[in-house]
């Protein structure tokens, strides 16, 4: 799995703060400098009196003001699991890598059964995973053996299965049918912060699925190197928590 930011607002707790002043202006904050927008906010310098603010802002559930911050992030090589997953989220915009119009006919299948095009769950070859629902706890080493043999033989079978499919004339958009969930995609995802919080909240708990759990720790460290202050505070303060962010 790959998360890169491909775009966001410059900017965006300037932005937050600004929308959050307007509220008790009577001043237009148009008309107004960032300095003089933050004049009344308890702080020695401007990185201190954003502080204040957003701590505030998040304290208190005035979240309406992080809605006008966007970010688009790339996501490369999660399963059709976790994509079916986080598209749940209707804040959310996405593009998805289309598999009617893109195909696997010159994928090897034995380099499937290594780890390549589908995703391998920790499961497969972790005696001592254990997952949520498990029925059990941790394994031995034969019993995780023969559940990586079958893991493996089973998605090289599926891709092999579709490209005899495609070679009798089947379309994609049909012979993919036969392809595992856990098959990899690319994905293209936008979300304002007030989102991504939320998004936080539900998918990076303790009790989500793991692959969607790494996604959202993914995307949470590159929105603290985006928007710092507000993802600093919801890491210390928030995090964990079912925090009543959603729009």
């Amino acid at each position: 799995m790959e998360v890169k930011l491909l775009e966001a607002t410059d900017d965006p707790e300037e932005v937050i703060c600004s929308a959050a002043r307007n509220d008790y202006m009577a001043e237009f904050v148009g008309e107004k400098s960032f300095e003089e927008i933050m004049e009344s906010i308890e702080g020695e310098g401007i990185e201190e009196k954003k502080e204040t603010l957003i701590g505030q802002l998040l304290n208190h559930g005035h979240f309406g003001p992080f809605e006008h911050a966007q970010a688009t992030f790339a996501v490369k090589g999660i399963s059709r699991s976790c994509m079916a997953q986080i598209t749940r989220h209707r804040h959310v915009s996405f593009d998805v890598q289309s598999m009617r119009y893109v195909a696997f006919d010159d994928v090897d299948p034995e380099n499937v059964a290594e780890g390549e095009m589908v995703v391998t769950p920790p499961s497969a070859n972790d005696p001592d995973w254990i997952g949520r629902n498990q029925k059990g706890g941790a394994v031995d080493d034969e019993t995780v053996e023969k559940r990586e043999e079958i893991f493996r033989e089973s998605v090289k079978q599926s891709v092999e299965d579709y490209q005899d499919l495609l070679d009798l004339g089947m379309p994609p958009e049909d012979a993919r049918f036969v392809l595992p969930i856990g098959t990899e995609v690319n994905m293209v995802m936008s979300m304002n912060a007030r989102m991504l919080m939320h998004v936080a909240d539900m998918r990076a708990a303790a009790d989500s699925q793991w692959e969607i759990r790494d996604m959202t720790e993914r995307v949470l460290d590159l929105a603290k190197e985006w928007c710092p202050i507000t993802f600093e505070y919801y890491e210390e303060n928030m995090k964990n928590r079912k925090n009543r962010l959603a729009p």
